[in-house]
């Protein structure tokens, strides 16, 4: 008996040697809950100062164990209730929302100008970091890629001035032959030049059309008017046609502004015409 009973007793003390949390094991549970209360509490802290509605106004926040609980003041319902909405962030499991709706609630600018400081603070903090990080990151990339650089460029200048010197003598021999056809070209375009200029001066001081006739204001009008023959959005218009010295005023009523547009574009791609004075009305 005596021997079960130091057995039995070994076996609960190894039990409680192994089970039992040391106060180390403690200490660090209570260190990880209080880091954990403290993430809770800053997400909660920057959704409050990042709403437009509610960072003007002192609400303080706790966190313990996954339950945030806010307290202050506001002005209405609605931002009481927003408060608790913003405050619904990853690891809190309840909001126990103490907020107080006072439509005299003080409305601070400089808490709101605070937390906004305190808020571009921590992102400049970590912005700096960022881009020390980058920054070395860069300098190495940078080194490397002006080693690759320069060999490259040596290469590249070897190449160039071994293509330049074969491009010259190319070129050079290209200008010869093509000085040559363009004297012989420039001949030939010059007997051209000179025979279309006549043709066209004696067509000029005729003035004719390009079927022979001439281009008197009379003809001018007779083709305005063939023009608007059968044209769809001309019927049932009264259009008159005056011709002066090139210059076609178009007279009358058109029953819609498409007509009237399409009216002057006629007039105006008729052979002759210089100009067209438009002073067609809509016929209501």
């Amino acid at each position: 008996m005596k021997r079960l009973s130091l057995s039995f007793l070994s076996i609960a003390a190894a039990g409680v040697l192994t089970f039992s949390p040391g106060p180390a094991r403690a200490t660090l549970l209570g260190q990880a809950a209080a880091a954990d209360d403290r993430t809770v509490t800053d997400r909660v802290d920057a959704r409050l100062n990042a709403d437009s509605v509610l960072k003007k106004y002192d609400i303080d926040v706790t966190a313990r164990d996954g339950v945030v609980t806010l307290t202050g003041k506001v002005r209405t319902e609605a931002e009481k209730l927003r408060a608790a909405s913003d405050a619904k962030v990853a690891g809190v499991t309840r909001v126990d929302n103490q907020i107080t709706v006072d439509k005299d609630a003080t409305i601070s600018t400089t808490n709101a100008e605070n937390k906004t400081k305190s808020t571009v603070n921590k992102a400049a903090d970590k912005t700096k970091e960022g881009i020390g990080v980058a920054a070395d990151k860069t300098k190495d990339a940078t080194s490397t890629a002006v080693d690759k650089t320069k060999d490259a460029t040596a290469t590249a200048v070897d190449k160039t001035k071994k293509g330049t010197s074969a491009a010259v003598d190319k070129t050079k021999d290209a200008a010869v032959t093509g000085a040559h056809k363009t004297e012989k070209g420039v001949d030939t375009a010059v007997d051209k030049t000179k025979d279309a200029a006549v043709t066209a001066g004696d067509k000029t001081k005729q003035g004719l059309s390009k079927t022979g006739e001439v281009i008197s204001d009379g003809w001018i009008t007779t083709k305005v008017h063939t023009a608007f023959v059968g044209e769809d959005l001309l019927k049932g218009s009264d259009i008159s046609v005056d011709t002066n010295n090139h210059v076609v005023t178009l007279k009358g009523t058109v029953k819609s502004d498409a007509a009237r547009a399409r009216a002057v574009q006629l007039a105006k791609a008729t052979e002759g015409v210089t100009r067209v004075v438009d002073t067609l009305t809509i016929a209501q």
